[in-house]
Protein backbone atom coordinates (compact mmCIF):
# COMPACT_ATOMS: atom_id res chain seq x y z
CA UNK A 1 0.00 0.00 0.00
CA UNK A 2 1.34 3.23 -0.77
CA UNK A 3 1.98 5.82 2.06
CA UNK A 4 0.17 9.17 1.66
CA UNK A 5 2.79 11.89 1.41
CA UNK A 6 1.76 13.93 4.34
CA UNK A 7 1.91 10.79 6.55
CA UNK A 8 5.13 10.06 5.50
CA UNK A 9 6.05 13.58 6.73
CA UNK A 10 4.47 12.77 9.92
CA UNK A 11 6.43 9.39 10.25
CA UNK A 12 9.56 11.45 9.60
CA UNK A 13 8.95 14.30 12.07
CA UNK A 14 8.17 11.51 14.85
CA UNK A 15 11.76 9.64 14.11
CA UNK A 16 12.95 12.99 14.14
CA UNK A 17 11.55 14.18 17.38
CA UNK A 18 12.79 10.75 18.85
CA UNK A 19 16.10 10.81 17.50
CA UNK A 20 16.34 14.67 18.65
CA UNK A 21 16.43 12.68 22.42
CA UNK A 22 19.04 10.26 21.72
CA UNK A 23 21.85 12.04 20.41
CA UNK A 24 22.71 15.70 20.74
CA UNK A 25 22.57 17.60 17.59
CA UNK A 26 25.25 17.01 14.84
CA UNK A 27 25.45 20.08 12.56
CA UNK A 28 27.31 18.32 9.40
CA UNK A 29 25.25 15.26 10.11
CA UNK A 30 22.09 17.20 9.74
CA UNK A 31 22.67 18.67 7.21
CA UNK A 32 23.49 15.36 5.21
CA UNK A 33 20.89 13.57 6.81
CA UNK A 34 17.13 13.09 5.04
CA UNK A 35 15.45 13.14 8.31
CA UNK A 36 16.55 16.13 9.74
CA UNK A 37 16.59 16.58 13.71
CA UNK A 38 13.95 18.87 15.40
CA UNK A 39 14.25 20.65 18.69
CA UNK A 40 12.23 18.24 20.47
CA UNK A 41 9.26 20.12 22.17
CA UNK A 42 6.75 17.77 24.09
CA UNK A 43 3.79 18.18 23.49
CA UNK A 44 1.45 19.81 26.22
CA UNK A 45 5.21 20.84 27.59
CA UNK A 46 4.72 23.32 30.25
CA UNK A 47 5.41 27.14 30.16
CA UNK A 48 8.99 27.30 32.70
CA UNK A 49 12.15 28.48 32.93
CA UNK A 50 15.31 27.61 30.47
CA UNK A 51 18.01 25.87 32.60
CA UNK A 52 21.88 24.33 31.55
CA UNK A 53 23.73 21.93 33.56
CA UNK A 54 27.40 22.13 32.65
CA UNK A 55 29.35 19.35 33.77
CA UNK A 56 25.92 17.17 33.76
CA UNK A 57 27.72 13.56 33.14
CA UNK A 58 30.28 13.76 36.14
CA UNK A 59 29.55 12.78 39.68
CA UNK A 60 27.62 15.88 40.87
CA UNK A 61 26.61 16.18 37.47
CA UNK A 62 24.36 13.25 37.26
CA UNK A 63 22.34 13.14 40.36
CA UNK A 64 22.22 17.36 39.94
CA UNK A 65 20.70 16.48 35.95
CA UNK A 66 18.35 13.84 37.44
CA UNK A 67 16.73 16.09 39.99
CA UNK A 68 16.69 19.17 37.98
CA UNK A 69 14.54 17.15 35.40
CA UNK A 70 12.26 16.22 38.31
CA UNK A 71 11.70 20.46 38.98
CA UNK A 72 8.30 21.63 37.80
CA UNK A 73 9.43 25.07 37.08
CA UNK A 74 11.52 23.96 34.21
CA UNK A 75 10.15 23.78 30.53
CA UNK A 76 14.01 23.25 28.85
CA UNK A 77 16.96 21.57 30.35
CA UNK A 78 20.05 21.79 28.21
CA UNK A 79 22.87 19.39 29.72
CA UNK A 80 26.51 19.88 28.71
CA UNK A 81 29.58 17.98 29.19
CA UNK A 82 33.09 16.93 27.16
CA UNK A 83 32.22 13.21 27.71
CA UNK A 84 29.29 11.08 27.93
CA UNK A 85 26.54 13.55 27.84
CA UNK A 86 24.39 11.27 24.91
CA UNK A 87 24.11 8.70 27.84
CA UNK A 88 23.01 11.29 30.55
CA UNK A 89 20.73 12.84 28.19
CA UNK A 90 19.27 10.01 26.81
CA UNK A 91 18.34 8.40 30.05
CA UNK A 92 17.42 10.78 31.81
CA UNK A 93 14.87 11.70 29.00
CA UNK A 94 12.73 9.07 29.13
CA UNK A 95 11.74 10.53 32.84
CA UNK A 96 8.10 11.20 32.54
CA UNK A 97 8.01 14.84 33.94
CA UNK A 98 7.60 18.05 31.69
CA UNK A 99 11.03 19.45 31.25
CA UNK A 100 12.84 18.51 27.63
CA UNK A 101 15.87 17.49 27.98
CA UNK A 102 18.72 18.32 25.05
CA UNK A 103 22.06 17.00 25.47
CA UNK A 104 25.25 19.07 23.85
CA UNK A 105 29.26 17.02 23.61
CA UNK A 106 32.02 19.09 23.26
CA UNK A 107 33.64 22.52 24.16
CA UNK A 108 31.95 23.05 20.03
CA UNK A 109 28.56 22.49 21.54
CA UNK A 110 29.11 25.28 24.56
CA UNK A 111 27.68 28.32 23.16
CA UNK A 112 24.55 25.93 21.65
CA UNK A 113 24.49 24.36 24.86
CA UNK A 114 23.95 28.53 26.49
CA UNK A 115 22.18 30.26 24.69
CA UNK A 116 18.51 31.42 25.62
CA UNK A 117 19.47 30.21 29.17
CA UNK A 118 17.89 31.56 32.22
CA UNK A 119 19.63 30.44 34.81
CA UNK A 120 23.12 27.98 34.90
CA UNK A 121 24.46 25.93 36.84
CA UNK A 122 28.05 24.98 36.70
CA UNK A 123 29.24 21.89 38.24
CA UNK A 124 32.50 21.32 35.64
CA UNK A 125 35.86 20.45 36.79
CA UNK A 126 37.40 17.32 38.93
CA UNK A 127 36.92 16.44 42.28
CA UNK A 128 38.64 16.53 45.45
CA UNK A 129 40.53 13.18 46.21
CA UNK A 130 42.12 12.18 49.42
CA UNK A 131 44.99 14.30 50.57
CA UNK A 132 43.62 17.20 48.45
CA UNK A 133 42.70 20.42 49.50
CA UNK A 134 40.27 22.61 47.26
CA UNK A 135 43.14 25.24 46.61
CA UNK A 136 44.68 21.78 45.00
CA UNK A 137 41.96 21.66 42.19
CA UNK A 138 42.71 25.17 41.71
CA UNK A 139 44.67 24.72 38.51
CA UNK A 140 42.69 22.70 36.55
CA UNK A 141 38.92 23.89 37.50
CA UNK A 142 39.62 27.98 37.31
CA UNK A 143 40.47 27.17 33.28
CA UNK A 144 37.35 25.10 32.61
CA UNK A 145 35.60 27.80 35.12
CA UNK A 146 37.71 30.87 32.98
CA UNK A 147 35.94 29.11 29.66
CA UNK A 148 32.73 28.41 30.83
CA UNK A 149 32.60 32.46 31.59
CA UNK A 150 33.60 33.78 28.84
CA UNK A 151 30.74 31.95 27.05
CA UNK A 152 28.35 32.77 29.28
CA UNK A 153 29.22 36.46 28.51
CA UNK A 154 28.44 35.68 25.20
CA UNK A 155 25.85 33.75 25.01
CA UNK A 156 23.20 34.27 27.88
CA UNK A 157 24.67 37.09 29.66
CA UNK A 158 21.60 37.82 31.56
CA UNK A 159 20.80 34.37 32.84
CA UNK A 160 21.38 33.77 36.99
CA UNK A 161 25.07 32.00 37.60
CA UNK A 162 25.16 29.26 40.43
CA UNK A 163 29.05 28.40 40.70
CA UNK A 164 29.02 24.88 41.98
CA UNK A 165 33.05 24.60 40.94
CA UNK A 166 35.54 24.31 43.46
CA UNK A 167 37.51 26.21 45.39
CA UNK A 168 34.32 28.30 45.17
CA UNK A 169 36.47 31.45 47.12
CA UNK A 170 38.11 31.67 44.11
CA UNK A 171 36.34 30.20 40.95
CA UNK A 172 33.52 32.83 41.78
CA UNK A 173 36.39 35.83 41.64
CA UNK A 174 37.44 34.16 38.35
CA UNK A 175 33.87 34.37 36.95
CA UNK A 176 33.23 37.31 37.82
CA UNK A 177 36.38 39.04 36.32
CA UNK A 178 35.57 37.50 32.80
CA UNK A 179 32.48 38.93 32.84
CA UNK A 180 33.77 42.46 33.89
CA UNK A 181 36.57 42.12 30.90
CA UNK A 182 33.16 41.44 28.37
CA UNK A 183 31.09 44.04 30.02
CA UNK A 184 28.49 41.90 31.32
CA UNK A 185 29.07 41.64 35.09
CA UNK A 186 25.91 41.48 37.50
CA UNK A 187 27.36 41.19 40.94
CA UNK A 188 22.95 40.38 41.58
CA UNK A 189 23.39 37.30 38.84
CA UNK A 190 26.33 35.44 39.85
CA UNK A 191 26.20 33.32 42.84
CA UNK A 192 28.51 30.78 44.73
CA UNK A 193 26.88 27.68 45.88
CA UNK A 194 27.38 27.65 49.40
CA UNK A 195 24.35 25.39 50.35
CA UNK A 196 25.66 22.25 51.08
CA UNK A 197 27.40 23.76 54.08
CA UNK A 198 24.07 25.03 55.50
CA UNK A 199 22.44 21.63 54.43
CA UNK A 200 25.35 20.01 56.53
CA UNK A 201 24.70 22.75 59.35
CA UNK A 202 21.31 21.82 59.42
CA UNK A 203 21.24 17.89 60.26
CA UNK A 204 24.23 18.02 62.04
CA UNK A 205 22.48 20.78 64.60
CA UNK A 206 19.39 18.59 64.60
CA UNK A 207 20.91 15.41 65.42
CA UNK A 208 22.48 17.24 68.49
CA UNK A 209 19.42 18.71 69.09
CA UNK A 210 16.90 15.92 68.35
CA UNK A 211 15.13 17.92 65.63
CA UNK A 212 13.95 17.25 62.21
CA UNK A 213 16.78 18.89 60.10
CA UNK A 214 13.64 20.19 58.01
CA UNK A 215 12.94 22.64 60.93
CA UNK A 216 16.46 23.57 61.89
CA UNK A 217 17.87 27.11 60.10
CA UNK A 218 21.42 27.79 60.94
CA UNK A 219 23.01 30.82 59.09
CA UNK A 220 26.31 30.13 57.30
CA UNK A 221 28.28 31.95 56.64
CA UNK A 222 31.74 33.51 55.08
CA UNK A 223 33.00 30.80 52.17
CA UNK A 224 33.28 27.73 51.06
CA UNK A 225 36.20 25.55 52.03
CA UNK A 226 37.65 24.83 55.51
CA UNK A 227 37.39 27.71 57.97
CA UNK A 228 36.15 30.17 55.83
CA UNK A 229 33.20 28.37 56.32
CA UNK A 230 31.49 29.84 59.91
CA UNK A 231 28.22 28.38 60.84
CA UNK A 232 26.60 31.00 62.93
CA UNK A 233 25.60 28.96 66.06
CA UNK A 234 24.20 31.81 67.98
CA UNK A 235 21.36 32.43 65.59
CA UNK A 236 20.30 29.11 64.82
CA UNK A 237 16.73 28.59 64.49
CA UNK A 238 14.63 27.54 66.77
CA UNK A 239 16.60 29.60 69.77
CA UNK A 240 18.90 26.86 71.25
CA UNK A 241 22.05 26.81 73.45
CA UNK A 242 24.87 24.50 73.12
CA UNK A 243 28.04 24.24 75.33
CA UNK A 244 31.27 25.50 74.26
CA UNK A 245 32.20 21.77 73.43
CA UNK A 246 29.12 21.76 70.83
CA UNK A 247 29.82 24.62 69.79
CA UNK A 248 33.89 23.46 68.71
CA UNK A 249 32.56 20.20 67.57
CA UNK A 250 29.92 21.10 65.92
CA UNK A 251 31.62 23.97 63.87
CA UNK A 252 34.67 21.72 63.26
CA UNK A 253 32.69 19.06 61.41
CA UNK A 254 30.54 21.35 59.49
CA UNK A 255 33.95 23.02 58.23
CA UNK A 256 35.22 19.56 57.26
CA UNK A 257 31.92 18.08 56.48
CA UNK A 258 33.48 17.99 52.99
CA UNK A 259 36.80 16.00 54.34
CA UNK A 260 34.63 13.77 56.47
CA UNK A 261 32.95 12.19 52.78
CA UNK A 262 36.17 12.33 51.29
CA UNK A 263 37.99 10.25 53.26
CA UNK A 264 34.87 7.97 53.83
CA UNK A 265 34.53 7.11 49.85
CA UNK A 266 38.10 6.34 50.00
CA UNK A 267 39.50 7.39 46.84
CA UNK A 268 36.34 7.18 45.27
CA UNK A 269 35.03 10.30 44.90
CA UNK A 270 34.01 13.90 47.12
CA UNK A 271 30.58 15.02 48.06
CA UNK A 272 28.32 14.26 44.99
CA UNK A 273 25.31 13.30 46.05
CA UNK A 274 24.47 15.56 49.09
CA UNK A 275 26.07 18.21 46.48
CA UNK A 276 23.36 17.53 44.02
CA UNK A 277 20.57 17.73 46.57
CA UNK A 278 22.24 21.02 48.49
CA UNK A 279 22.49 22.70 44.40
CA UNK A 280 18.97 21.40 43.07
CA UNK A 281 17.91 23.12 46.54
CA UNK A 282 19.84 26.60 46.01
CA UNK A 283 18.69 26.25 42.24
CA UNK A 284 14.96 25.82 42.92
CA UNK A 285 15.25 28.97 45.15
CA UNK A 286 16.85 30.97 42.47
CA UNK A 287 14.01 30.07 40.20
CA UNK A 288 11.34 30.92 43.11
CA UNK A 289 12.74 34.20 43.06
CA UNK A 290 12.70 34.63 39.30
CA UNK A 291 9.10 33.35 39.35
CA UNK A 292 8.61 36.41 41.54
CA UNK A 293 7.92 34.48 45.26
CA UNK A 294 8.03 36.67 48.00
CA UNK A 295 11.02 36.11 50.51
CA UNK A 296 13.18 33.58 49.09
CA UNK A 297 16.17 34.11 51.54
CA UNK A 298 19.14 31.68 51.23
CA UNK A 299 23.36 32.02 51.72
CA UNK A 300 25.01 32.60 48.72
CA UNK A 301 28.85 33.57 48.09
CA UNK A 302 28.15 36.62 46.28
CA UNK A 303 29.83 40.39 45.75
CA UNK A 304 29.10 41.81 48.76
CA UNK A 305 29.78 45.36 51.18
CA UNK A 306 28.80 43.30 54.27
CA UNK A 307 32.77 42.92 54.90
CA UNK A 308 35.84 44.71 53.75
CA UNK A 309 36.10 41.61 51.12
CA UNK A 310 34.42 41.97 47.64
CA UNK A 311 32.83 38.63 48.04
CA UNK A 312 31.71 37.17 51.19
CA UNK A 313 28.69 34.35 51.58
CA UNK A 314 25.82 35.69 53.95
CA UNK A 315 22.09 35.32 53.49
CA UNK A 316 20.35 37.25 50.54
CA UNK A 317 17.15 37.92 49.14
CA UNK A 318 16.61 36.59 45.70
CA UNK A 319 14.18 37.12 43.29
CA UNK A 320 14.02 38.18 39.39
CA UNK A 321 17.23 39.74 39.48
CA UNK A 322 19.20 37.59 40.85
CA UNK A 323 20.54 38.32 44.58
CA UNK A 324 18.36 41.25 45.35
CA UNK A 325 19.30 42.07 48.64
CA UNK A 326 22.35 41.04 51.09
CA UNK A 327 21.74 40.67 54.66
CA UNK A 328 24.19 41.86 57.11
CA UNK A 329 25.66 39.19 59.64
CA UNK A 330 23.55 40.18 62.63
CA UNK A 331 24.75 39.67 66.25
CA UNK A 332 28.18 38.05 66.95
CA UNK A 333 29.37 36.56 70.04
CA UNK A 334 33.31 36.23 70.77
CA UNK A 335 33.69 32.92 69.70
CA UNK A 336 32.25 33.72 66.27
CA UNK A 337 33.71 37.07 65.72
CA UNK A 338 37.48 35.28 66.48
CA UNK A 339 35.84 32.94 64.13
CA UNK A 340 35.38 35.71 61.20
CA UNK A 341 38.48 37.40 61.53
CA UNK A 342 40.25 34.07 60.65
CA UNK A 343 37.99 33.20 58.17
CA UNK A 344 38.17 36.69 56.14
CA UNK A 345 42.25 36.38 56.55
CA UNK A 346 42.12 32.74 54.15
CA UNK A 347 39.17 33.61 52.20
CA UNK A 348 41.08 37.59 50.98
CA UNK A 349 43.90 35.07 49.95
CA UNK A 350 41.80 32.94 48.04
CA UNK A 351 39.77 35.47 46.51
CA UNK A 352 42.99 37.12 45.39
CA UNK A 353 44.25 34.19 43.77
CA UNK A 354 40.93 34.16 41.45
CA UNK A 355 41.29 37.51 40.28
CA UNK A 356 45.16 36.95 40.03
CA UNK A 357 44.33 34.16 37.83
CA UNK A 358 42.35 36.19 35.08
CA UNK A 359 44.74 39.52 36.11
CA UNK A 360 48.13 38.21 34.95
Amino acid sequence: MQQHPSSEVNVNQRIARISAHLDPPNIQMENAATVSRLNCRAKGGTAGYKVAILGAAGGIGQPLAMLMKMNPLISVLHVYDVVNTPGVTSDISHMDTGAVVRGFLGQQQLDEALTGMELVIIPAGVPRKPGMTRDDLFNINAGIVKTISEAIARCCPNAIVNVISNPVNSTVPIAAEVLKKAGTFDPKKLLGVTMLDVVRANTFVAEVLGLDPRDVDVPVVGGHAGVTILPLLSQVKPPCSFTPKEVDDLTYRIQNGGTEVVEAKAGAGSATLSMAYAAVKFADACLRGLRGDAGIVECAFVASQVTELPFFASKVRLGRTGAEGIYPLGPLNEYERAGLEKAKRELATSIQKGVSFIRK
